[in-house]
């Protein structure tokens, strides 16, 4: 088996892989016919009104992240994960349905989003610790890349088929190829040997919530990653958002336009998690490139003049986007202790998602008071931020030293001498 790919080789995760493949796809063609309804059919281009329908899928994060990690490490995944798919093939089919009717309206849309939010909430922490169930800890890392690659394959295919559903049969036949994709993933979770399953020990009593908490608290590594998470994924990654205000307001573009632009970055993004699949262990280092290197893709996309120069820097911006995310989300798995580690991944989506309701209103908000490309220059500058911060903290904090080498291919050396939890790259690293 290629290193790229070897955790394939287990039969439960490659059963789960290929049912998560169809169910990405489906997903992102979901999202597409979702956001263009309530942009092109209920409101008249509110970017208002599609950040509130993306806030209200992520806010059930930000509420339950606690007692979905506590429910995470107490039930069996498997079982957990049956019950949140079929709850949100049960609303995905609603809304195709309302839709092919003609009943639907905007508070439908809501309410939706909301329940669909609050069985994400309990899916997420569930699908993050039951990939370490499915592998073994020196698969883990490629695992937990290869499922970024499945989702970011979702994104190349879905959005671009779902612009061509869209343009040719209409929103609703999108949505119904959605609901119908969640039945590959229960069709994987039927098809499993359990008994290979390696299931990490439940936790039982009071105050696993704040045992949880405690425990990220003492643990300043994952502390610095959640911070650098948080920033990104509430200023940065509402692409959801603005590509579509972009895809309308900017460049006047239809749903197939639109949809090429999800499946365009996707290529970045599906790059990134297939070089991020040949890395044995996550590196501090690569997170904070991968930062660097997105703060300065979307600075492009924020001034980018045409649709298809728009379309290209998106590739970089894909890149970037997932190496950051799938590096900082391999780091805290490996670093957390397992009995631990459904409260710490609960929080961890928490901290990734939960802030998207607060992000997206807002830049929904920035989009109508000041145009769509400051939808993108916002997460710019705060991600930028966010660097500035963590360089002002390590250099202040940690024992840092920092040397250039001229000598052969000239080198940035960076030597970090963490106190603890060596998982995160202790060793010299250097930057060429």
């Amino acid at each position: 088996m290629s290193p790229t790919f070897h955790s394939l080789g287990i039969r439960n995760y490659r059963i789960y892989a290929m049912g998560g493949i169809v169910s990405n796809v489906g997903t992102w063609m979901g999202r597409v016919a979702q956001d263009w309804l309530v942009l092109t059919v209920l409101t008249s281009g509110s970017a208002s009104a599609l950040g509130i329908v993306t806030g209200l899928q992520f806010l059930p994060f930000l509420l339950l992240a606690p007692w979905a990690g506590m429910v995470a490490d107490r039930v069996p995944n498997r079982r957990l994960l049956v019950m949140t798919q079929s709850a949100l093939l049960l609303t995905a089919l609603l809304l195709a349905v309302i839709t092919a009717t003609g009943a639907v309206q905007l508070w439908h849309v809501y309410a939706i989003a909301l329940i669909q939010g609050v069985a994400t909430a309990f899916d997420n922490p569930a699908r993050q610790t039951f990939v370490s169930e499915m592998v073994d800890r020196d698969h883990l890392a490629n695992a937990v890349a290869l499922n970024s690659a499945s989702f970011n394959i979702g994104r190349l295919v879905g959005p671009g088929v779902a612009g061509i559903v869209i343009a040719i049969v209409g929103i609703a036949p999108a949505m119904f190829v959605n609901a119908a994709s969640f039945l590959f993933v229960l069709a994987a979770l039927a098809m499993m040997n359990v008994g290979e399953l390696m299931p990490a020990p439940k936790s039982r009593g009071k105050g696993q919530i704040r045992e949880g908490i405690r425990y990220v608290k003492g643990r300043p590594d994952i502390q610095l990653v959640m911070f650098l998470v948080f920033i990104l994924g509430t200023f940065g990654m509402n692409f959801q958002v603005t590509t579509a205000l972009m895809a309308t307001q900017v460049f006047h573009k239809g749903p197939g336009e639109y949809g090429l632009l999800g499946s365009i970055m996707a290529i970045g993004s599906l790059t990134g998690a297939l070089i991020a699949a040949r890395r044995n262990h996550p590196r501090l280092r690569i997170l904070l490139l991968a930062l660097v290197g997105f703060t300065a893709a979307t600075l492009l996309l924020s001034i980018a003049p045409t649709y298809w120069t728009f379309a290209l820097f998106l590739v970089p911006t894909g890149l970037a986007s997932l190496t950051a995310l799938t590096t900082a989300n391999a780091t805290v798995q490996l670093a957390v202790d397992p009995v631990m580690r459904g409260r710490v991944m609960a929080l961890y989506m928490a901290i990734f998602m939960g802030g998207t309701p607060l992000g997206s209103p807002l830049i929904g908000w920035i989009g109508d008071a000041f145009g769509a490309r400051w939808t993108i220059a916002i997460g710019t500058i705060m991600v930028g931020l966010s660097l500035l911060v963590v360089a002002i903290w390590t250099a202040r904090t940690q024992n840092v030293a920092v040397s250039f080498e001229t000598q052969g291919r000239p080198r940035l050396r960076i030597a970090v001498n963490p106190p603890h939890h060596p998982e995160i790259s202790p060793e010299p690293e250097a930057v060429k």
